[in-house]
């Protein structure tokens, strides 16, 4: 009988997905004030962080999909405690418990800032208790850390993704408890290929070749910034300006090489990608990773554009276009020459962006 009704469960759960009743913030957010949470000492957890990004089917096998990472398993945070860390009592939404992965990586192999930046590529920050097509707390997003170490680096990266968005609901604090999910739940999307996921495949697909780790390039303080930046490179990156056409650095420049993030130094464009577009400033036809630029809406001066930022450290770049005939991809970003650094192809390997001389390989 049991095996039957677990067979009839996972088939219900490959059609629909990981869904449950609605419920609105109010009454979840009254609910959960009222809740007394089991807590369990994860003290003795260092190379480890709690994401809640949704259904975590997905979410679990981005993580697994990401060079690195030892293990992600899938499971319950947050919640009233063990008695109510099942999948048939959370989906009630009265528990408190948000669908987590637990993610165990290697700092060696991969940073935090990695696996935060990967978490908050395929998330919407700015809903509650709702991913994709799953609706309830239990789908409400959080990051969970379990040591001040990783509490300063969750904190600097919410700080740089609370600032891209008019509204942020991701909740961000320390884990109070977790217990694994149900064992039909772990491995689930390679068990069930045609299974619900929320995250676009070749997203997580993209997230297992990248070689950019963010981690290496993270921002620095603001103070420490100033003091690095010229008046002009300063007013470009963080504080949006726009330099003048024709007369910036690198315009009119295509010696092999790569661009990075003058604040940071994180890898941005490649020569390889450069064009002659006639616009007066940089113009490449993609940055060097996808992920390593973030494009925001930007409606600023009357006009509506998209605006490009720099990843690990928040800069503004300036923006990308599309339609632009002189690009071989029709793309074409737009790039202030005050926010770049660039990298002659023949010091790469001296400043230490050797890994990235395979972009130059014929």
């Amino acid at each position: 009988m049991k095996r039957i009704f677990l067979g009839t469960l996972a088939l219900a759960l490959l059609i629909s997905g990981c869904k449950a009743a609605p419920s609105t913030k109010a009454e979840t957010n009254e609910a959960e004030a009222q809740m007394q949470l089991e807590k369990m000492d994860f003290s003795d957890e260092k190379s480890t962080i709690y994401l809640a990004g949704g259904c975590f089917w997905g979410l679990e096998m981005l993580m697994q999909s990401i060079p690195g990472v030892i293990d992600a398993e899938s499971g319950y945070a947050n919640g009233t405690g063990k008695n109510d860390a099942k999948y048939s009592i959370i989906t009630g939404g009265r528990t408190g418990f948000r669908e987590t992965v637990k993610v165990t990586y290697d700092p060696d192999e991969v940073s935090l800032d990695a696996l935060l930046l990967a978490y908050f590529y395929v998330i919407d920050p700015t809903v509650a208790n709702r991913q994709g097509n799953d609706v309830g707390s239990q789908y409400q997003t959080g990051v969970y850390y379990t040591n001040d170490e990783a509490k300063e680096t969750v904190e600097r990266i919410a700080a740089i993704e609370r600032g891209r968005s008019k509204r942020f609901e991701v909740e961000i604090g320390p884990l109070v408890n977790y217990y694994p999910a149900e064992e039909y739940h772990q491995n689930y999307l390679e068990k069930n290929p045609m299974g619900y996921c929320h995250i676009p495949r070749d997203e997580i697909e993209l997230f297992s070749r990248l070689r950019i780790d963010p981690g290496d390039y993270a921002k620095p303080a603001a103070e420490a910034i100033r003091d690095k930046l010229t008046a002009e490179q300063y007013k470009v990156t963080q504080e949006s300006g726009t330099e003048a056409p024709f007369a910036n650095e690198f315009w009119d420049k295509f010696e092999k090489g790569i661009y990075v993030d003058i604040v940071t130094g994180e890898p941005l464009f490649s020569s390889t990608d450069k064009f002659e577009s006639g616009c007066g400033w940089p113009a490449f036809s993609k940055p060097i990773e996808g992920p390593s630029v973030v494009e925001l809406e930007d409606n600023s001066h009357g006009m509506r554009r998209t605006e490009v930022r720099s990843r690990a450290g928040d800069s503004h770049l300036g923006h990308v276009f599309t339609g632009d005939p002189e690009s071989p991809n029709g793309v074409r970003y737009c790039i202030n020459s005050a926010s770049l650094r660039f990298v002659p192809y023949a010091k790469m390997e001296e400043e230490g962006y050797g890994y990235l001389l395979y972009l130059f390989d014929e």
